[in-house]
């Protein structure tokens, strides 16, 4: 089987088939990697993402994957390896832990069950997925954690989902510096509030919650997924194999 140094590279992206997780995949395939993402509903999204990267020139692979549900890890991680032998390759350049979703919960109602449900997809699962493919992660390879603007300006509604993005923050240098023997660059980017179907796409739809990001936001407007995945791209790159445990904000200015 081919090494990662004579193969294409190849990343891994959790939640790929829409929004910033689209955008990404299809971003790092023009930087010429090749692309496994996964989904966990919408297989139609998914094979649209999948036809328009190899109209690109490159492999891409789609699986499903529940994010929240950490004893399938196992089944996943032995399923990709059979999935990047057919690509030509043993293992992967990059994580890119995107999957996620946007609830608004004030604190004084969060449900317990409530609680749960994010912690298992915004922690939990990134910590325990993390883990389960570090074997196949190679040395010198990149992970790419998404955090949120909301874990630095605090928003009611956002208590629990703001909180989680902080410790994967944190988690962020902790496996920046566990990984460093096997040169494997660990970072950490927060969005600002971003066009997408995400949270029930209240941004993209509702003009007055655009207005109100965009008259927070120094630049003057809301984000798009072109502002978000080009720069995720770009950190798997060899040109930016010196950033390490950084966190960094692309939001255009939100809240300075």
């Amino acid at each position: 089987m081919s090494s990662q140094n004579s193969s294409p590279k190849i990343i891994l992206v959790t939640g790929g088939s829409r929004g910033l997780g689209r955008n990404t995949a299809i971003s790092a395939a023009r930087s010429g990697f090749d692309v496994v993402i996964t989904y966990h509903s919408n297989k139609d999204a998914a094979a649209e993402v999948v036809s328009e990267i190899e109209g690109l020139g490159r492999n891409a692979v789609a699986a499903r994957l529940d994010t929240t549900d950490v004893g399938t890890f196992d089944a996943f991680a032995a399923s990709l390896r059979s999935e990047l032998g057919r690509l030509g390759n043993e293992n992967i350049h990059a994580l890119v832990n995107n999957a996620g979703i946007g609830l608004d919960a004030p604190f004084e109602t969060t449900s317990e069950e409530l609680f749960d449900h994010l912690v298992n997809i915004h922690f939990k699962g990134v910590f325990f997925l993390t883990q389960k493919l570090l074997p196949i992660i190679a040395d010198g390879g990149r992970i790419v954690n998404l955090s949120s603007g909301l874990a630095r300006v605090a928003m009611p509604g956002f208590a629990v989902y703001g909180a989680l993005k902080g410790a994967v923050e944190v988690l962020t240098r902790y496996l920046a510096k566990e990984l460093g023997e096997r040169k494997i660059a660990v970072n950490v980017v927060a969005p600002g509030g971003i066009e997408t179907d995400f949270g029930g796409g209240a941004l993209r739809d509702i003009p007055e919650v655009n207005t109100f990001i965009a008259s927070q936001t120094a630049l003057g407007r809301a984000g798009v997924p072109d502002d978000i995945g080009p720069v995720i791209a770009a950190l798997l790159s060899t040109s930016h194999r010196w950033i390490n445990a950084q966190r960094i904000e692309v939001s255009g200015g939100w809240v300075l």
